[in-house]
């Protein structure tokens, strides 16, 4: 998460995943005298889609489609390109994505000359605009912090015409083809519809649940965590969601997630948007001494991935397919350089991972075993 790929403001148009179901009972108000009609059972939740669209409505594609010639890749490696990148944040997750696009960049020729991190400070993160653009390098690859104020501070990347390709968030304002090459990013519907999964089989299908999520209108975050909603809804009927709670920073999870154990004493799951925000709803359920609530959440995280191996309160982990995002945005940043039309945005496939497949799942994610200080080897 590692702070996910994936969290801070946002942006317009957004369309969420599918539709939570309402579960209304209908009590039958009786003439004095009359018995109450009995009440009627709760409407089964609809399918979701498993569509989902981008900031401004692009339509995802694969990321296979993103393809070059012998003759682009030709093109590209005598240019003598170089390329920069601009994080919001550090973590597993980021890391794994650039260790993807340096590779790739490697194979295509391209230099890579910066790579900066903001620590989700916009104000750090203009900084950082500035100081790689010092570097003038022929392409930038960056995640907005804040799309609001990025639309001002991202304005020397365009200046200078270097190519800017977006993991997920775009500035405000920028659209695909024209401020930037394009989207590469994970298949969000899947993956809320794999953490629904993964916790709904760890529970065996029943009990009551909470939710932690980014409070935010983050175009990224804000569908995966519907798309979970929706399908376990759909798929586990018989799991009640007993407390839905937002959080703003990822340190305030600690608490927010206490306050609902106190108040949920028979709270059996939680699901947090991503990784380093669910470290502290883990910090929570270790001091509340409990054994029998269970955590899923999105991103490959050591922190957690290790309290999986060794206690009882992680039900899994979702995978963003970081390894194939970095290549996809290293190839978009060719697109970009050869001016070459891209998708506007494509998408990776999610992986699931539990104790049972963690050293395949993290090697399928991160292209290598997990560390000994999550494995105890």
């Amino acid at each position: 998460m590692a702070r996910s790929p994936f969290a801070p403001t946002r942006v317009l148009r957004v369309s969420l995943v599918g539709a939570v179901a309402s579960a209304l009972m209908l009590s039958g108000c009786a003439a004095q005298g009359t018995a109450a009609a009995p009440a009627e059972p709760s409407a089964a939740a609809a399918e979701p889609s498993l569509e989902f669209e981008g900031p401004n409505g692009e339509v995802p594609g694969a990321l296979a489609e993103l393809e070059l010639t012998d003759d682009e890749l030709a093109e590209v490696e005598a240019g003598d390109y170089t390329a920069a990148f601009v994080w919001h944040t550090s973590g597993d997750f980021v890391a794994a994505v650039e260790e993807g696009a340096r590779a790739e960049f490697e194979e295509l020729g391209i230099e890579v000359v910066a790579s900066t991190q903001a620590n989700f400070d916009a104000g750090t993160q203009a900084n950082n605009v500035q100081t790689v653009m010092a570097l003038d390098p022929d392409i930038v690859v960056a995640i907005a912090v804040d799309p609001t104020s990025a639309a001002k501070s991202f304005q020397p990347i365009l200046d200078a015409g270097a190519k800017l390709v977006i993991m997920t968030t775009p500035p405000e304002g920028y659209a695909a083809g024209d401020e930037f090459v394009s989207i590469v990013t994970e298949d969000l519907a899947k993956a809320g519809r794999a953490n629904a999964e993964i916790l709904g089989d760890a529970l065996g299908g029943e009990g009551e649940v909470g939710v932690l999520t980014f409070n935010a209108n983050f175009w990224f975050t804000n569908q995966r965590d519907q798309s979970f909603t929706d399908w376990l809804a759909y798929e586990y009927p018989d799991i009640t969601v007993v407390e839905e709670q937002g959080f703003a920073d990822e340190t305030a999870t600690q608490a927010a997630a206490a306050a609902m154990i106190a108040k949920n004493p028979n709270l059996k799951g939680i699901y947090v948007s991503w990784a380093t925000a669910a470290q502290g709803v883990l910090a929570a359920i270790r001091a509340s001494g409990r054994t029998d609530i269970q955590v899923v959440t999105n991103d490959l995280d050591t922190t957690v991935a290790a309290a999986m191996v060794t206690g009882t309160n992680v039900a899994g982990m979702v995978g963003n397919g970081s390894l194939d995002i970095g290549a996809g945005l290293a190839r978009a940043g060719a697109y970009g350089v050869l001016d070459k039309d891209a998708p506007e945005l494509v998408a990776s496939d999610p992986t699931k991972v539990t104790a049972e497949n963690l050293v395949e799942g993290w090697q399928a994610d991160y292209g290598v075993e997990p560390p000994a200080s999550v494995t105890g080897g």
